[in-house]
């Protein structure tokens, strides 16, 4: 789902925000700022989607007592000497893009947990004197766990801040040509070092119920057969079925043997069903299919963070030598290179309608 598509960027005269926004991460690598992140992002109800007596006892009886010593140590071996991977990444991406659009544009970027928070972001956007503002979630696909809880937040932080000022969104662009090409692009520079035997597209994942609580007929999301194969689905901003969509995009870009890639969903958590096929079972399967070099690609993400270069980069690569495999590579994520800045200021000056 592309973005709507405007060649006009308003009058001459009007300023025009950006607001790039991203999902967050931690301050340090340190077990208390983990566990502060954590409390914040796992307390949104739309990730854990839950009663809330349910999700207070989930974080505060199960993960937060465990999980943060655990993650703090994986958060720690992909720190950079700037900082986090995903904030060093995003504030690269917004330097590039500002300088693409222009004196015309102020570009400021936001998490919606951590810093730097929505609310500042929104406020250097306002002390900018922005006519109108251009939001982008910088997730390709649509969920209601990251696309729509950091929408909803910058709703409400524009309502405390009383800005009044004309609002356009980019909800989801999952076959933008910009992304697309800026993925394909790494895929291929990536393949023709690596030479893999298959690819896998790994896309972060979501609870089933996520998934049926979008679908409106109830009776098409994860009932049917290939229900995500079907082009003119009737629930258009399905996450799983836009990631086979930007797989569909990239594999017909690339040229891709069917037989030689796949789809899979990574980063599960805790025990409720989460949509299928799982990334490190599909290993496994492959391992034992015989395949040696295995390329793996995280579509969902725009920047490096814990889940590509740890989870993926490390992880994956380990479990994959340890069945045999000779080598798993990871492509890099879009980050802040040419074609991506330039992707994602087509995408923000077609975002502002003209009027």
């Amino acid at each position: 789902m592309t973005a709507n598509a405007s060649n006009a960027a308003g009058t001459s005269s009007e300023r025009a925000g950006a607001l790039l926004v991203n999902l967050g991460t931690p301050d340090s690598p340190g077990v208390a700022d983990v566990r502060r992140y954590l409390r914040q992002f796992l307390s949104d109800p739309r990730v854990l989607d839950m009663q809330p007596i349910l999700r207070w006892l989930l974080l505060n009886a199960v993960i937060l007592p465990f999980r943060p010593k655990r993650s703090a140590a994986a958060y720690s071996k992909v720190w950079m000497a700037e900082g986090s991977p995903l904030l060093v990444h995003t504030r690269n991406l917004g330097t590039e893009v500002a300088a693409l659009l222009g004196d015309r544009w102020e570009v400021a970027i936001g998490m919606r947990y951590g810093s730097p928070s929505i609310r500042s972001a929104i406020e250097q956007l306002a002390a900018a004197n922005v006519d109108r503002l251009v939001v982008l979630p910088l997730f390709p696909q649509y969920s209601e766990a990251a696309t729509g809880s950091a929408l909803a937040e910058v709703d409400v932080q524009l309502r405390n801040l009383k800005i009044d000022v004309p609002v356009h969104t980019i909800r989801s662009f999952c076959d933008d040509a910009g992304f697309i090409g800026s993925v394909a692009e790494l895929m291929r520079e990536t393949s023709d070092a690596f030479e893999p035997d298959y690819t896998l597209f790994s896309y972060h994942g979501l609870p089933e119920r996520q998934i049926r609580t979008g679908d409106p007929t109830s009776a098409h999301c994860l009932e049917l057969p290939g229900c995500c194969d079907v082009r003119d689905r009737p629930v258009p901003e399905c996450y799983r079925a836009q990631c086979f969509a930007t797989s569909r995009a990239l594999a017909s870009v690339l040229e891709l043997d069917p037989d030689r890639h796949s789809n899979s969903f990574q980063s599960r958590l805790g025990r409720t069903p989460w949509i299928q096929p799982f990334t490190d079972v599909v290993i496994e399967d492959l391992a034992a299919k015989g395949v040696r070099r295995l390329l793996v690609v995280c579509p969902s993400f725009t920047a490096d963070c814990h889940e590509t270069v740890e989870e993926i980069g490390n992880r994956a690569r380990e479990q994959w030598r340890s069945l045999g495999g000779e080598d798993l590579v990871a492509v890099p994520a879009p980050n802040a290179t040419a074609r991506w800045s330039s992707g994602v200021a087509t995408l923000l000056r077609s975002g502002l309608p003209a009027g």
